[in-house]
């Protein structure tokens, strides 16, 4: 089993330090145990840590001393003090330099536990956070929606609207699509962005325990609630509460959802009040709703209250134009997932014959196959050969005038597809591909929009 996170324990009563040791050790963490004040020292110097326990009372080096080389190594690092009863106010001076608890001895084991999950968890949630924003960039989230193509940048001047609007969002678009990429724009486009983004998918948590997951749970609540749990509602006060597969709830949760949507507030199971919540929802599904309401399946109020702004992601087939921008995309990121891959991008032919297959899983499937391809192949360019091997359902002739050979179709719809297949051949570039043509640039986003318009 993983570890929980990694603890440093620091009392100069050894026998108190090991059984705290003990005790967070069958708890699942790997713990470090200190008997003095400059041992704990060189261990907060020397290693990654999660969490530190630490007595406040010490000879030569005490708390304050553990406490303040921890601001100076890791000022995210959550110290929790230990202190005898008298030594309270000295425990209230730490929490003003920077502890983030103190609890006094004798005290519960399982209370200290408690205090060490909450720390981690809370300052993980912050790390997830400020990485989340380091990712997406000057930019913000827009910089992971990859693509140029008319309804690409409709999708982004959308974004760009309802971001600033605490109204919910249904995200509407085919498994794989981008529709999580496409909350996290709104969330980090928005006035919430310092917030926390939180994000959940439907279908992945039991309805047993997804109403727990949601609003959270009071001890004792339940079998198995041994301790309190805040909720992901709580978790996302001040942010944004992603929920994904919204389609798939069940109903008698869809019930509480509609309610904390209309009151703004919370209650956990086995709560006896509620709690006043600032969340934005953004949802998101693949299926048709407006069916599963017509079937009973789905609460038409909860329809109408989460589809207050809907946004369409379009599927990977109606941008084909942008596969060589995503394709030059997904190498890189596998080039840092796999510092030993030499892939450093496809021939013209591979990418054409990428432009030109279906993609049923849309962005997550190419992305995927850019990822296999990255770690079983050793050339540094992918050739068509090379992609069939890899991916059998890639078409070898991708070439329009052979696909209109098949079916009979309109003279401008087959000059479309080779405009389509003549800027996949130059890498996206559209510039290249209008000298190619003998045409204006300006052509070719024209028909980019007809076709929009017409697959729309």
């Amino acid at each position: 089993m993983p570890s929980e996170g990694r603890v440093l324990v620091v009392d100069d009563h050894v026998e108190m330090a090991r059984l705290l040791a003990d005790y967070l050790s069958d708890a699942g963490y790997t713990v470090d145990v200190a008997t003095s004040g400059q041992e704990a020292l060189a261990v907060v110097r020397g290693r990654v840590l999660d969490a530190v326990v630490c007595d406040l009372r010490m000879e030569q080096v005490d708390g304050f001393d553990v406490l303040a080389t921890v601001r100076e190594v890791d000022p995210a690092l959550p110290v929790l003090i230990m202190t005898a009863f008298g030594g309270v106010e000295n425990a209230v001076e730490a929490m003003r330099r920077g502890a983030t608890h103190y609890f006094t001895k004798p005290f519960r084991l399982d209370e200290v536990l408690l205090y060490v999950q909450r720390a981690i968890a809370e300052r993980r949630l912050r790390e997830e956070n400020q990485a989340l924003r380091r990712a997406v960039g000057d930019r913000s989230a827009f910089a992971a929606l990859i693509g140029r193509s008319v309804p690409m940048r409709t999708l982004y001047e959308l974004i760009e609207r309802v971001a600033h609007s605490p109204a919910p969002v249904l995200v509407r678009g085919e498994s794989g699509s981008g529709k999580e990429l496409v909350a996290r724009a709104l969330h980090f486009e928005g006035p919430r962005k310092a917030g926390p983004f939180v994000a959940v998918n439907c279908t992945a948590i039991p309805n047993a325990l997804l109403e727990s997951e949601l609003f959270g749970h009071v001890k004792g609540s339940f079998t198995g609630a041994t301790t309190p749990r805040r909720g992901l509602f709580l978790e996302a006060d001040g942010g944004t509460l992603f929920l994904d597969e919204i389609g798939d709830m069940a109903p008698e949760l869809q019930a509480k959802l509609l309610r904390v949507l209309e009151d703004g507030e919370v209650r956990a199971v086995g709560a006896d009040a509620s709690r006043k919540v600032d969340v934005r929802v953004v949802a998101a599904t693949h299926q048709e709703l407006e069916a599963r309401v017509r079937e009973g399946k789905f609460r038409q109020d909860l329809f109408y209250r989460l589809n207050v702004v809907p946004l369409f992601v379009p599927p990977l087939r109606e941008r084909r134009e942008d596969i060589p921008l995503l394709v030059e995309h997904f190498v890189a990121q596998s080039r840092k997932r796999n510092p030993r891959a030499r892939l450093t991008g496809f021939t013209p032919e591979a990418l054409a014959a990428l432009a030109a297959a279906p993609w049923p899983g849309n962005v997550r499937e190419l992305e995927n196959l850019v990822e296999r391809l990255a770690v079983v192949t050793v050339q540094e360019t992918v050739d068509l050969p090379t992609l069939q091997l890899h991916a059998p359902g890639v078409t070898v002739d991708a070439h329009p005038l052979s696909r209109a050979q098949a079916r009979m179709i309109p003279l401008r719809q087959l000059e479309g597809e080779y405009i389509a297949y003549v800027v996949a051949q130059c890498g996206g570039n559209k510039t290249k591909a209008a000298e190619i043509l003998g045409i204006d640039v300006s052509t070719i986003h024209r028909r980019e929009r007809e076709r929009s318009g017409n697959s729309a």
